[in-house]
């Protein structure tokens, strides 16, 4: 009998999970809670007005509608023991316990963890008290610093200081004015990491790792890396930057060592591992962990998933993992372009009309919803990053082309986005062409 699966949350990240998930042939219906306009009466996908945060009223809500399995997209409710409650109450889940999601809801807890185990990261010092902080910034050896909220911040939680004085004035900003709450009751800083960021994922059911493709995300508003960070103006995926050997050594150094080392702390991890990563001189080393799928990286990673993602999560909850390796993704490339409001990351209007989606479905474009809804029959913005517009092609370029084509015909008022999202790896790969071909002459 084909089953019901929940998927919880209401981003992009959320309709591109409930679109994948809807396509495996196992599935009678997909949930979500509380989703958006792009997951309203969509084919099997529907919305949900069940109550996310009451864990017991979920547990009889998913008893009553026999869901099979619930999916948790953001890491709030992770991190408050969603996985935790629902498994007691005999609810199947695909996430992390709020133990092992410490890995993104605490940094001192992560960074802690890193160094137990030789995992390569920054140099760094946590600290609860504001003086102490300002002392150690004042007399730190590191060139540059980053100073981190340790706890949940919606992504926001980090400043890259140009000198110590803002440093030391970030420090005041977290734990005396309180920018990130109850976030920044701890606070991390560390050394600034120079080289290229990647993101690389996996699935894992604790004991094994299924690495996914690397991708790269566009973490500032404007074209060539420049305004204010966000939450992520784009991603593409693979990212050529990482050689074979290169994927090889982060999936054992790096993941595999990290989900081994949660095990022999009696905190097994299973679900979705995120590694943020930077491409160091001296070698990879983790920028961050996050507990589940990013967004928009998971916009431009499940699109090129070849298996059935129901059966993958299903194999990691029963830790079969093994059985289901290797998980295959297309041999191309994807480039998901976000669609913002005028205003974000600041204050924006809510309410404009969105057009042009039907006109992009013709052009084989996928639109994953975000801060949308619906409203007299019609689709409207209702949050700062709106939707995503994905692209899937034989090469990057032709996929960011492409992807730039359906921005143009997805319409609001004020409509914000970038238009080089994957210039980098344009870049690293115009480079290496010409290097190969120069070696071949010589």
């Amino acid at each position: 009998m084909a089953d019901r699966v929940l998927v919880i949350g209401s981003g992009g990240r959320e309709h591109a999970l409930a679109w994948k998930l809807a396509q495996s042939p196992h599935l009678k219906q997909v949930l979500v809670a509380p989703g958006n306009a792009g997951t309203a009466n969509n084919g099997k996908i529907s919305n949900s007005a069940i109550s996310v945060s009451d864990h017991a009223a979920l547990s009889t809500y998913c008893r009553d509608q026999k869901i099979g399995l619930v999916v948790i997209g953001p890491e709030v409710p992770l991190a408050a023991g969603i996985v935790d409650d629902l498994a007691a109450a005999g609810v199947r889940c695909f996430g992390p316990t709020a133990k092992a999601a410490q890995l993104e809801s605490s940094k001192s807890f992560s960074k802690a963890f890193l160094d137990r185990h030789g995992i390569p990261t920054a140099r760094w010092k946590a600290f609860t008290n504001e003086e102490e902080a300002c002392t150690f910034i004042t007399s730190a050896s590191f060139p540059a610093l980053v100073v981190k909220a340790s706890g949940l911040a919606a992504g926001k939680g980090v400043i890259v200081a140009a000198n110590k004085e803002e440093a030391c004035r970030a420090v005041h900003e977290i734990m005396r004015d309180k920018t990130f709450g109850a976030a920044g009751e701890t606070i991390v800083i560390e050394e600034l990491l120079e080289g290229e960021e990647v993101s690389c994922l996996c699935f894992t059911d604790g004991i094994t790792v299924a690495p996914m493709p690397p991708a790269q995300d566009h973490k500032r508003l404007m074209d060539g890396d420049q305004g204010p960070n966000t939450g992520g103006m784009g991603a593409y995926c693979p990212a050529p930057q990482l050689s074979q050997d290169m994927i090889l050594k982060i999936r054992n150094s790096i993941l595999q060592k990290t989900i081994d080392g949660m095990r022999k702390e009696g905190i097994p991890y299973i679900g979705v591992l995120y590694a943020g990563l930077m491409l160091t001189k001296d070698g990879p080393k983790v920028l961050e962990f996050n507990c589940r799928f990013g967004d928009p990286e998971c916009q431009v990673i499940l699109p090129l998933l070849k298996s059935d993602l129901y059966e993958v999560m299903q194999a990691t909850i029963d830790k079969k993992l093994s059985n289901c390796i290797p998980v295959w993704f297309e041999d191309r490339a994807a480039v998901t372009v976000v669609m913002a409001s005028e205003g974000y990351p600041g204050n924006y209007a809510k309410g404009l009309e969105i057009t042009g989606f039907s006109q992009a479905k013709e052009q084989g474009l996928e639109v994953f919803h975000a801060g949308t809804t619906l409203k007299d029959g019609k689709v409207v913005t209702s949050g700062g990053r709106v939707l995503t517009v994905t692209a899937i092609k034989k090469d990057l370029r032709s996929a960011l082309e492409h992807a730039n084509k359906g921005v143009e015909i997805i319409r609001f008022k004020g409509a914000i986005y970038r238009k080089d999202i994957g210039y980098r790896a344009i870049a690293f790969l115009k480079q290496s062409r010409y290097l190969f071909e120069d070696k071949t002459k010589n």
